[in-house]
C-alpha cells in the first residue's frame, strides 16, 4: 500500500500524541486500542494519520450503517 494524506491540515492539539501512541500500539501488536473524542474532535483525521504512518490496510469499526458510510467518505477524502 502507498497511502498519503490528502489534507491542508496538520495534526494539532492532542492529535500528535494520540497518533504516536496508536502507531506504537500497532507496532507492538496490542490487541485492543481505543481512541476517545467528542463529535467533531478529529478522530477520523487522527486515524487517517495512523493508517498513513503504518501503511497497512485498515477497516475501522463503526456503530451504524450511516456512520460507516460517513467514515468511508472521510477516509477516501483524506487518504489518497
Amino acid at each position: 500500500m502507498n497511502f498519503k494524506i490528502v489534507s491542508e491540515f496538520e495534526p494539532t492539539g492532542d492529535q500528535p500524541q494520540a497518533i504516536k501512541a496508536l502507531v506504537a500500539g500497532l507496532n507492538s501488536e496490542e490487541k485492543y486500542q481505543t481512541l476517545l473524542g467528542a463529535t467533531g474532535s478529529g478522530k477520523t483525521f487522527t486515524v487517517a494519520n495512523v493508517v498513513y504512518q503504518v501503511q497497512k490496510p485498515t477497516c475501522p469499526p463503526t456503530a451504524s450503517k450511516p456512520d460507516g458510510q460517513g467514515k468511508h467518505k472521510g477516509f477516501t477524502e483524506r487518504l489518497g
